[in-house]
């Protein structure tokens, strides 16, 4: 069977969610997703989501944390996170001044374990959910220097890149359908018996 591992970008794929308006399937099992992207003769040996933390609004950052918490109880999952940065903004016309996050380090931790795991010959094919074309570097490195490896790009709904395509093994659009049937039930009970909920905006 052909190894697979699953490198998810997780903000990447939010806002493609988002954009589609499918805040319904917010409530995400990437692990199941990877699982049903898969052919017959693949095996998913490990799934990575690369995400960052936010701090506000309060809102949002329970549902975030709550979510995490989720996929944290899935076997062969790991969470690898990034950071935001403080870049300052001034608005010409009013001269407005102030500081506006931007998430940071995310395609850096994804090329990182592409090539970790490469190297250490982890994966037959890799399969990258993520259209942001600051990893046709990696991309193109793990192609050169490991020929027998196939990388997949698996595109977020309303999300392209015509760069990534064209360095890339193969490509497609996550669909629908296969979403819909990859999510958690509305209720995840951790290994303490704590219960997630679904948020009631994302159903």
């Amino acid at each position: 069977m052909e190894r697979v591992i699953a490198y998810v970008d997780g903000f990447n794929f939010y806002f493609g969610l988002k954009a589609s308006r499918w805040e319904r399937y917010l409530w995400l099992n990437y692990q199941q997703l990877s699982q049903n992207l898969l052919r017959r003769d693949q095996r998913l040996v490990f799934t990575k989501y690369f995400t960052t933390r936010i701090s506000l609004p309060l809102d949002k950052r329970k549902r975030q944390n709550d979510y995490i918490e989720a996929l944290e109880t899935l076997p062969d999952l790991k969470i690898f996170y990034g950071k935001y940065q403080m870049n300052p903004r001034h608005c010409r016309k009013c001269g407005f001044r102030d500081l506006v996050p931007n998430e940071k380090m995310t395609d850096v931790n994804i090329a990182t374990e592409l090539m970790v795991d490469a190297f250490q010959d982890r994966f037959d094919t890799a399969l990258l959910m993520s259209a942001d074309s600051d990893l046709i570097g990696p991309v193109v490195a793990v192609r050169q220097y490991f020929p027998a490896k196939r990388l997949v790009i698996a595109f977020p709904p309303q999300r392209y890149s015509e760069e990534l395509k064209k360095v890339a093994s193969a490509y497609f659009t996550v669909g629908r359908a296969e979403i819909a049937k990859s999510l958690f039930p509305l209720e995840v009970v951790k290994a303490d018996r704590f219960v997630l909920k679904c948020p009631p905006s994302w159903q």
